[in-house]
């Protein structure tokens, strides 16, 4: 759900009077790729890729993906989507290690893009005031 304006800002006002509820999420693309002088002995060939867009896994057409690196790359996914202060891990760090330890895939991770969300359209419960978190101090000093 992109903004309809093509906004990437999630506190831009719309047109419909509520910015309160708005955010958004990086789009992801995973790739396979491979560690030179190891090979690949699972069955993702290099180059082959999927890409998480809001909540939606999209696969190129005819291209299968095995469930067993997928199942393990499904729990970070989410946290790839959000924003994480610069020295977090999630910011910095790209690439994972194919579950296989005799596999020498990798799957690199890139954020590619931002799209909007707004929160009474993703869920059903009410976003109230007691139910919004204090910002986190996110980029400050712990």
């Amino acid at each position: 759900m992109v903004a309809k304006n093509g906004s990437t800002d999630p506190q831009e006002d719309h047109g419909d009077g509520d910015a309160g509820d708005r955010f958004w999420l990086y789009d992801l693309r995973v790739e396979v790729v491979s560690v030179p002088g190891r090979e690949m002995v699972c069955n993702h060939p290099e180059g082959s890729y999927f890409e998480l867009r809001g909540e939606n896994l999209h696969l190129p057409p005819g291209q299968p993906f095995p469930i067993y690196p997928l199942a393990a790359l499904l729990p970070l996914l989410p946290a790839k989507q959000r924003s994480t202060h610069a020295n977090d891990w999630m910011t910095t760090d790209m690439d994972i290690a194919c579950p296989d330890p005799h596999c020498g895939a990798l799957f690199r991770i890139r954020r590619t893009g931002r799209r909007v969300f707004r929160h009474s359209e993703v869920t059903a419960v009410p976003l109230t005031r007691s139910s919004t978190p204090e910002p986190s101090g996110e980029g400050e000093e712990p």
